[in-house]
């Protein structure tokens, strides 16, 4: 029996297809296919791979390849239970470090690998920019992310945050929290969304705060919208309550609101 016949009767005997053997090694389908069908070889990895897989000797399997014609050794037989999709992973790490640290570390697959260096990419990533699941660092993408900028579902950033539930001195996201907070539900110390909620100055269809500019509006001062429309406020009447009750805010900030009536 030839190496084709014996990687076929090895993956029948675990009840595998062909696509999930595949997967196991990290290879297409097609090339199992051509394996088991005598067109190709794999190469030495994945000849490893398969030997340790199916509990072959190293030697066994290269002599099958050869033509040598031993006997098979028996194989456990019955329903295939093992878990293929734990099988994937592949990790990265340049050999250039800054301070003792990879410039990319590259640590993917299914469970948890955690990658760390300037360029972090992993389930969990640690980086100058990191990309991952979970991603902490300075310049953050991932489901959850924490760092100076972060742009996730989930997202804490000491500067700037962007994603669904957003939190940071600048934070833009559904639920917005920050000194600067803008979205669908925005609460700050300055907010600027459809429910904005804030200790100075909020702006939006529903306005709360010192200065409460919007449609419906709850305040120490009050501007109400005219038909849903912001331009029917004047700029200078916004400039004038700012200057009133801020006069010592930071003048671009001042600025930037009063740039929405202008």
């Amino acid at each position: 029996m030839d190496f084709a016949d014996e990687l076929q009767g090895y993956r029948k005997q675990r009840g595998m297809s062909q696509e999930n053997l595949a997967e196991v090694i990290g290879v297409s389908r097609q090339a199992v296919s051509k394996w088991e069908s005598g067109q190709s070889n794999p190469e030495m990895d994945k000849m490893i791979a398969l030997s340790e897989f199916f509990g072959v000797s190293m030697d066994h399997m290269v002599k099958e390849v050869s033509g040598n014609q031993e006997a098979v050794p028996p194989l456990v037989t019955g329903n295939f239970h093992a878990d293929v999709t734990a099988k994937y992973h592949y990790e990265y790490k340049s050999k250039r470090t800054l301070f003792g640290i990879p410039l990319v570390h590259i640590n993917v697959g299914r469970g948890i690998h955690v990658a760390k260096g300037v360029l972090a990419i992993g389930n969990i990533a640690v980086g100058g920019l990191s990309v991952g699941i979970l991603s902490l660092g300075g310049l953050c993408f991932g489901a959850l992310a924490g760092g100076m900028i972060s742009i996730a579902g989930l997202a804490l950033g000491l500067l700037l945050a962007i994603g669904g539930l957003a939190a940071g001195i600048i934070a833009i996201g559904g639920l917005a929290v920050g000194i600067f907070a803008i979205g669908g539900l925005s609460i700050g110390m300055f907010s600027l969304g459809g429910c904005a909620i804030a200790s100075r100055i909020a702006i939006g269809g529903y306005a709360s705060g010192h200065i409460a500019i919007g449609d419906v509006t709850k305040g120490a001062y009050t501007i109400l919208v005219e038909q849903d429309h912001f331009s029917s406020i004047q700029a200078e009447q916004v400039r004038g309550l700012i200057n009133q009750e801020y006069p010592r805010l930071w003048k671009p900030v001042a600025e930037g609101i009063i740039a929405i009536f202008e």
